[in-house]
């Protein structure tokens, strides 16, 4: 199979990230393949519910980072790799996880994909979804009452005491390290345009080097 070469989408919750991330998969067509941070959350299942409630999800220490390396590694070399399936509701991990085979691209997004030195050395390329605020904190609330059963109140409560403060600590500075930082929303021509780029930067990983 082939090596998969990683490219990373990174902002804030509500930022656009994953709107990017499947856009440049639609453009690079059977090229790229969608990995999400978000499967990657530990399992909280040996917790009652009313304590994985409690967790500050917006914490980089509740990914499993052991496994997101792991699953990274084997797609670089080429090899099916065994990704998580996460339950939003529960706060628990499915018994079955997805098996992933690798592409030419993998477009990754997440909250802190470069926030670990480990990681950002994984990754080929990477963009920082730049976005403002309030129209974070929108878009924040609209999915999570839709897809993960949350109320209006509780999602805003969450942003004030957890998602806000976290941004502000572990979101924000992955901005130095990214190699674009982009205005959401993010126009159809600039996703072309990082296509292409992608697509470039590809092209020369591939090219065989000259001999010295």
């Amino acid at each position: 199979m082939t090596p998969s070469t990683h490219i990373a989408i990174v902002g804030g919750s509500g930022s656009g990230k994953t709107w990017l991330a499947e856009k440049l998969c639609i453009e690079l067509g059977d090229k790229a393949a969608r990995l999400t941070l978000d499967n990657f959350y530990r399992d909280l299942s040996h917790l009652e519910m009313i304590e994985r409630d409690k967790v500050n999800f917006d914490d980089p220490v509740t990914i499993d980072w052991k496994t997101v390396r792991s699953v990274a590694d084997a797609l670089t070399r080429g090899e099916i790799a065994r990704v998580p399936t996460y339950d939003f509701t529960t706060h628990t991990r499915l018994q079955e996880p997805c098996m992933f085979t690798p592409r030419e691209i993998a477009i990754w997004d997440g909250l802190w994909l470069l926030h670990e030195k480990s990681m950002r050395t994984r990754f080929s390329f990477s963009v920082f979804v730049d976005c403002d605020e309030s129209e974070r904190l929108s878009r924040r609330v609209e999915r999570d009452v839709r897809d993960r059963g949350r109320t209006d109140e509780s999602v805003r409560l969450q942003y004030r005491q957890h998602v806000q403060p976290m941004h502000e600590r572990y979101v924000e500075p992955q901005r130095a390290f990214a190699d674009r930082v982009l205005p959401s929303p993010v126009t159809e021509a600039l996703v072309v345009e990082l296509k292409n780029e992608i697509l470039e930067l590809k092209r020369r990983q591939d090219a065989p080097q000259a001999m010295p």
